[in-house]
């Protein structure tokens, strides 16, 4: 990880801390899967700049920027919260408009209806979701116990150019998250490992209150595998759940949010073979989603993608899957358009799942597990 100068730091420190003190915490949500982080970054860094202009009067002095930190998703009103502890959150969930956009590796086929009746995407990302969701349905998966940890490892990469400037995909690197899976109010989410650091995914709870009163149970903000199991698995029901509770911000596209969730849910998570399957189900009967016959993944695996577009911000969010066997193998970003920052087909950002297992310990690899349980 390249060093960041003591006075840099503390200076971005400090300001971040008064930023803290200025804003109220929020619930937390959910670890921001590597295909989101950049630009939920980018909007932070103008959140400090308009906070440097309203204190100073003068033009803004934009921090130093250090690579991206996934944390939590708790809406502009936690930013600063979490990131005096030292995480960079996401801001908001990445909410985009859907489209299609007539560039290279964008899905030929436009939004149809689904076999109900009702607009749902298009016909060939309708096929190919459902024979996903019946490989999830025939999938054996192990449950996860009230006390361990879900673990997932990756392969990341992001946008590490100026927030307001050309695109910079960052050098691929790993990502390690470790998820706790109690069932009661926690304030210990989990963990990231992530640039040779441990990162600890905590709510934010503001000085003088009860670290009880901001603890969040399980729930779509901080999904745990046996919460997951005790959602409907009829897709049209669980569907009406998601558009329910997902909350948009004014000009945000509801469709957007509600594929945006689900793909938070299905990226670093581990969830009954059911429940998988409704998920996949319920993504076919959302307006805009269409299918990408080959997109890469950040280790150069090829798949195809169920994806959406963001028509405001030129960009297309893909879901990748093996062209195979259906495994899920991981996101990316895409520019589908030309932009200001970017030529159509840049890649904005990128992951790749590597390994998901369940551990007994936050911090604790599959690994060492198996040599324990040998021990």
């Amino acid at each position: 990880m390249n060093a960041v100068p003591a006075g840099s730091e503390q200076e971005e420190r400090a300001e971040l801390k008064e930023l803290a003190r200025l804003l109220p915490a929020g619930p937390v949500e959910q670890v921001l899967p590597p295909g989101r982080r950049s630009h939920h970054k980018d909007v932070l860094m103008q959140l400090i700049d308009r906070d440097h202009e309203r204190d100073s009067g003068a033009s803004p002095v934009r921090p130093r920027r250090r690579p991206a930190r996934p944390a939590l998703v708790a809406g502009a009103v936690a930013v600063a919260v979490a990131l005096a502890a030292g995480l960079t959150v996401g801001i908001g969930a990445g909410r985009d408009d859907g489209g299609t956009a007539g560039r290279p590796g964008a899905s030929s086929t436009a939004g149809g209806t689904t076999g109900s009746g009702t607009t749902g995407g298009s016909r060939g990302a309708v096929v190919t979701l459902d024979r996903i969701a019946a490989v999830a349905l025939r999938t054996d998966v192990e449950p996860v116990d009230d006390g361990q940890f879900v673990y997932v490892r990756s392969r990341v990469a992001g946008n590490e150019g100026a927030f307001d400037g050309p695109v910079e995909l960052g050098e691929p690197h790993e990502r390690q998250v470790w998820f706790s899976q109690r069932q009661g109010p926690v304030t210990d989410v989990g963990l990231i490992r992530e640039d040779g650091q441990d990162w600890p995914i905590e709510v934010g709870v503001p000085d003088g209150t009860d670290p009880k009163d901001s603890a969040v149970p399980a729930g779509f903000d901080r999904p745990t595998y046996a919460w997951l199991a005790s959602l409907p698995t009829d897709p049209d029901a669980l569907l009406k759940l998601l558009y329910a509770d997902t909350r948009v911000e004014q000009g945000e596209d509801k469709d957007q949010a509600v594929f945006g969730r689900i793909g938070d849910l299905i990226g670093e998570q581990i969830m009954p073979s059911a429940t998988a399957a409704a998920f996949y189900k319920a993504t076919a009967r959302i307006p805009g989603v269409t299918e990408v016959a080959d997109a890469v993944d950040a280790v150069g695996r090829h798949g195809i993608a169920i994806a959406r577009e963001d028509t405001r911000h030129g960009t297309r969010t893909e879901w990748i899957f093996d062209p195979g066997t259906l495994d899920y193998l991981g996101v990316r970003t895409v520019f589908s358009r030309d932009t200001e920052r970017a030529e159509a087909g840049t890649v904005y950002d990128t992951s790749a799942v590597l390994e998901r297992a369940v551990v007994d310990k936050s911090g604790q690899e599959p690994g060492e597990r198996r040599r324990a349980g040998r021990g």
